[in-house]
């Protein structure tokens, strides 16, 4: 590459690159927000290389996905193949949250990572404490 043909790339993209940081200006949401870190996927000594993977791209690539529709997603665990996630938010009562788990999740680990041979949903008691109590 040139000096120029590198200027004429950035002349390019530096419009959309301003016009995008400033939509999120004017949007009013908070650029840093308050929110404690996630400590689900922080890597531990404990964790081997499919794990470091596979929280990986939870933070990477799924989570920020399931966010957008107003969920999130909790690794709990991985054994013997199978990945261990809660779902969280409005992800808990969708109807389609087990399409969402095996359809999206499931795949897009398994492309990534052979080792994973399948996902299932974990529900804590305090989950189930909720249920009955909205059911009432």
């Amino acid at each position: 590459f040139s000096q120029e043909s590198e200027d004429l790339d950035w002349n390019l993209l530096k419009p959309d690159i301003y016009a995008t940081i400033m939509d999120f200006f004017a949007s009013g949401l908070p650029v840093v927000t308050d929110e404690a870190p996630r400590t689900d996927t922080a890597a531990s000594e404990e964790d081997d290389e499919v794990v470091l993977m596979i929280k990986e791209l939870l933070d990477t690539r799924i989570r920020p996905t399931v966010q957008e529709d107003g969920g999130d997603v909790i690794y709990k665990g991985f054994e013997d193949g199978i990945v261990q996630l809660k779902l969280q938010g409005s992800c808990t009562s969708c109807p389609s949250s087990i399409i969402t788990l095996k359809n999206g999740i499931q795949n897009m680990l398994q492309f990534y990572i052979p080792e994973v041979e399948g996902v299932e949903q974990v529900v804590d008691d305090d989950d189930d404490v909720e249920k009955e109590a909205n059911s009432t």
